[in-house]
């Protein structure tokens, strides 16, 4: 079978979008062929800065025949129906359809279409064509006067199979065999005959076309620089990405800046460098103390061995390293409580207020939170109060993604007590899934308490405003957030009761709120329609079962004179936000938490239902006693005892079903002691009484293990109860005692799970 060879030569692509485009060409247009019924074999994109290219094997010659059966009108039906029928078909006359007999809604014609398969050049010019025309780059431009967009303007096509060139023609450029190399140390045009051909030759114009080849080219040549001096590679993957992005011919060089910046944090060096000269950092293999040294990428082998190109770096280097020494030197200058007053200008969100009331809200947050992790609560208010405060910084505003970093520095510059500044620091974590999280065992405990209450407070106040995640989107990153309460609480072994927490963040924006004098007005809504309402000078705590479901926040001047008349009428402007009311925000992020946690025990490997059957027994709040329920469940139901029990306490349950939607009341509750007589029955309601007591004593003590055991023991009971005894006796109050014992075997596995909830 013949080989597909693509390229799309252009100016330069942005690095960052590389990688996806060579992604999306190969699966787009291998996706195109086999709709087409080109079943093509395997494929590989690539991607430099100035070409995209595919090469893919096993090509048919053509596509199959293909046989089509088209159902056309009944026989008899009006002229212009069957005019219509012979166009879509393609018959020149209703003689060429055949009839198919139908004696309950009439017979009617059919066409037999036979299509014989097309070229592969054909199919493969059309499909790719049509890729191009619409493929997904983040951000496209035109040029010239034709209408086509691409991410950068087009130059050249290759487009051959079996070395022979397509006949395809996209923003006025036919495709051809030819292409270019290196900008500087190959840029004449040469042709190509195969991918092979094509790869050998782009290597022979100082192209190397894998960027993965690039990315260990870029890493070898660095490290051999760097032992060469002495020193040893900051290791950045996604620079090395990077720069393979910026590079055809990636040639590694080395510099130096002067010994004095090194008196600025080293992260704020490291990151000026990379974010502004896409440069590597160097340090000591032994101290690990930042070195003034740097590793810069080039695309060209300079005559005067990058003398030039070094120098130039290194003026550029000097003046970014300066404007960090600046900003360090500046911010040193201003206290974090100075700072903190500072942050009255930032805004969280126009519904949730300004960073220092949100800064507010966290720091009495985080004092609550402190006793369940075992932190200095005064700690943890101090911690939280600057945790926030080097967003206003001159160095954070210049590089954000140091925000909480430079706060640390801050506040050890200022003799702030460790624990606090690294507080500060750590409490942004997990950034992400892989981030790790401050450990109570590594001294960290404020941290915990303020990361805690950051993440909560963001969690609560969106909920409370309506703002949640969506199936499209989560634009404040609440998945994020909700996951790291999650990582932090199991991963610690905390007992931090969610409920508890969301009323203690709750509180702190009612209070938040009231602190401002602002007017409160409570409605009861039916069927989107205020039906009555309240209004108060203070955020109370309203009767939420007497129908108050909303309260809408109004910024006014005098809130007393709306109070005295009920009638004025208050500006719509001054309307800051409408909250809903604290059971509706508890319960459905709750149900937000064990979304979050099925997918966090999810790659951990536990089973969803699992997870369900623990938290439908209510009140299941305690997300580390949560996970140690669900593993010591998963590990009990892999036994025998525990499988079995399983399928006899579904057995009950179905029995229970069948017998209360006939007899249209329910059997749970007491069986009757008096009333048993069979000696399996009685060894059943035996080890019942046996096994909730055992179940409540060990979940108290958290022996969920011993839990199961416990559990284990209703395993042989249950089963000689269902060989031996009959529950829909003819006596009526032996069926009916029979029937509420089933409840019973139901109501005793309540106190570890909810087994109907378990699949199986």
């Amino acid at each position: 079978m013949a080989e597909l060879l693509l390229e799309l030569f252009s100016e330069e692509i942005p690095s960052r979008m590389q990688a996806r485009a060579a992604d999306d060409l190969k699966r787009l247009v291998t996706e195109g062929l086999r709709a087409e019924g080109l079943e093509v074999g395997e494929a590989h994109g690539f991607a430099t800065p100035r070409r995209l290219a595919l090469a893919v094997s096993d090509v048919p010659a053509q596509s199959p025949p293909v046989s089509e059966e088209r159902k056309g009108p009944r026989v008899g039906a009006p002229e212009q129906a069957v005019a219509g029928f012979l166009k879509a078909a393609g018959l020149a006359s209703i003689g060429e359809a055949e009839i198919v007999k139908d004696e309950k809604k009439g017979d009617y014609y059919v066409a037999r279409i036979e299509k014989s398969g097309r070229s592969a050049a054909e199919i493969t010019a059309e499909v790719v064509a049509g890729v191009l025309a619409k493929f997904p780059w983040p951000t496209s431009m035109r040029w010239g006067s034709g209408s086509f967009q691409w991410v950068r303007p087009l130059k050249s096509i290759i487009c051959l199979i079996d070395g022979k060139v397509v006949p395809l023609e996209v923003a006025g450029l036919k495709a051809s065999n030819a292409t270019r190399g290196h900008r500087f140390h190959g840029n004449e045009v040469f042709e190509v005959e195969s991918f092979e051909d094509y790869a050998d030759k782009l290597a022979g114009h100082a192209v190397m076309l894998n960027a993965a080849e690039r990315v260990e080219e870029i890493r070898e040549q660095a490290e051999v620089l760097a032992r060469k001096a002495g020193l040893e590679l900051i290791a950045d993957e996604g620079l090395l990405a990077e720069n393979a992005g910026l590079t055809e011919w990636p040639v590694v060089l080395m510099g130096t800046f002067d010994r004095s910046f090194l008196d600025v944090p080293p992260e704020c060096l490291i990151t000026s460098m990379k974010m502004h000269q896409k440069c590597f950092s160097l340090r000591d293999p032994k101290t690990k103390a930042l070195a003034n040294r740097f590793i810069l990428v080039s695309n060209l082998t300079a005559t005067d061995g990058g003398a030039e190109i070094v120098s130039g770096n290194e003026t550029v280097i000097r003046a970014r390293l300066s404007d960090a020494k600046f900003f360090w030197d500046q911010d040193l200058k201003r206290p974090l409580d100075e700072m903190i007053i500072a942050l009255e200008g930032i805004t969280f969100h126009e519904r949730l207020g300004t960073q220092k009331e949100r800064v507010e809200r966290i720091k009495e947050l985080a004092f609550r939170i402190a006793g369940a992790v075992d932190a200095d609560p005064q700690d943890a208010r101090r911690a939280a109060e600057l945790c926030k405060a080097d967003l206003v910084s001159g160095m954070v505003g210049e590089f954000p993604e140091l925000q909480g970093l430079m706060g640390r520095y801050y506040a050890m510059a200022a003799g702030t007590a460790p624990a606090i500044a690294r507080a500060i620091e750590l409490h942004y974590k997990p950034k992400g899934p892989s981030d790790t999280v401050p450990k109570e065992e590594e001294g960290d405990a404020v941290a915990i308490a303020v990361a805690l209450a950051d993440k909560l407070d963001t969690l609560v106040g969106f909920w409370a405003i309506g703002e949640k995640p969506t199936g499209s989107g989560d634009p404040y990153q609440l998945r994020r957030a909700a996951l790291g309460v999650i990582r932090i609480a199991v991963e610690n072994d905390l007992r931090v009761p969610l409920l508890t927490a969301f009323d203690h963040a709750y509180d702190q924006l009612k209070q938040g709120a009231s602190r401002k004098g602002n007017l409160f007005l409570f409605a009861k809504v039916v069927a989107d329609t205020a039906q009555d309402e309240m209004m108060r000078s203070k955020w109370i705590d309203v009767d939420e079962e007497a129908g108050w479901n909303s309260i809408s926040v109004w910024s006014v001047k005098e809130p007393e004179t709306y109070l005295k008349d009920r009638q004025k009428d208050i500006p719509l402007a001054a309307l800051t936000g409408t909250f809903a009311l604290p059971s509706s925000v508890k319960q459905d992020l709750l149900s937000f938490f064990a979304d979050r946690l099925k997918v966090y025990l999810k790659d951990q490997g536990a089973r969803h239902d699992l997870i369900d059957a623990v938290f439908s027994l209510g009140g299941q709040d305690d997300l580390a006693l949560i996970v140690k329920r669900v593993q010591a469940l998963g590990a009990f139901l892999k036994t025998d005892d525990g499988a079995n029990l399983l399928a006899g306490v579904k057995r009950a349950s179905n029995i229970l079903a069948i017998e209360e939607k006939k007899d249209r009341t329910s059997y749970a509750g007491r069986y009757d002691l008096a009333v048993l007589k069979e000696k399996d029955e009685l060894a059943l309601a035996a080890a019942i009484e046996s096994v909730k007591q055992d179940t409540v004593a060990a979940i108290n003590v958290e022996n969920f293990k011993g839990a199961m055991n416990a559990l284990a023991e209703l395993r042989a009971p249950v089963d000689a109860f269902f060989d031996k005894v009959t529950v829909n006796d003819a006596e009526p109050k032996l069926r009916e005692n029979r029937l509420k014992l089933l409840s019973e075997i139901r109501a005793a596995t309540l106190t570890v799970a909810d087994f109907s909830r378990i699949s199986g």
